[in-house]
């Protein structure tokens, strides 16, 4: 028995639950003391000695009912102190798994900003693709921007080729205004020469109307002269207008 006692009290470290692992073992002995004064084999038939063994028996049992008591108490004590060990337990295991669940959440969020930043290195941004001028020319044309980072300089790099670009476009523009306004010219200069090459026309079909009129007054019927011949009349009414 000493032996099974000295084990368990090896195993339990609780104050409380030694206590009473020591007052079940003093009421187990009281219990054993109460069995071995009830035995029949040991009782005296001495009537005096019958009542001293009365009187002991009596004894014995309120020590008995006593531990009894106390082992009640320190039991109930106990299972309290179980009962608020288990909700503390509980209330840890319940922190616990919050704080695994927060880490677990943190994980996520790590791998995803990890995937984010990889697909971020990875992309294949378009100003990779602009035509921008080599860094050594840059840095001539430029040469505060040698102590830079790389993200400074593309950052500047590509300012320089925006503000190259916005130029070019005012070139554009305005010689694209220049070409509108050569074009409303040109059309114009065609539309003088329009009217003027009708004019012309008109201006001979009148000179021919009148020459043909001329020269049936100076010759009637008879057929056209020649050139030289036509011409005489001609010149005679040009000397008639000029007097």
């Amino acid at each position: 028995m000493s032996e099974s006692s000295e084990s368990i009290a090896d195993i339990i470290t609780d104050e409380s639950l030694q206590k009473v692992l020591a007052t079940s073992t003093a009421t187990l002995a009281q219990c054993m003391e109460l069995l071995a004064l009830l035995n029949p084999e040991n009782a005296p038939e001495i009537p005096e000695e019958l009542h001293k063994l009365e009187l002991a028996v009596s004894r014995e049992r309120k020590r008995l009912f006593t531990q009894l008591a106390l082992l009640r108490g320190q039991n109930r004590n106990a299972i309290l102190s179980v009962r608020e060990s288990k909700q503390a337990t509980a209330e840890a295991r319940q922190e616990i798994d919050r704080l695994h669940l927060e880490l677990q959440n943190l994980y996520y969020e790590q791998e995803h900003l990890k995937s984010e930043i990889a697909a971020c290195e990875n992309y294949d941004h378009p100003y990779r693709k602009l035509p921008l001028i080599p860094v050594e020319e840059f840095l001539e044309l430029f040469p505060e921007h040698r102590d830079s980072d790389e993200h400074e300089l593309t950052i500047a790099r590509i300012n320089h080729e925006h503000a190259e670009r916005e130029k070019l476009e005012q070139q554009r523009q305005e010689l694209l205004k220049r070409k509108q306004a050569l074009i409303a010219e040109n059309k114009k200069r065609k539309q003088d020469l329009a009217s003027l090459d009708n004019k012309l026309e008109a201006f001979l079909d009148v000179s021919q109307r009148f020459h043909m009129s001329q020269y049936k007054k100076l010759f009637g019927t008879n057929p056209m002269p020649t050139s030289q011949q036509a011409a005489k009349p001609i010149e005679k009414i040009f000397e008639k207008e000029g007097h």
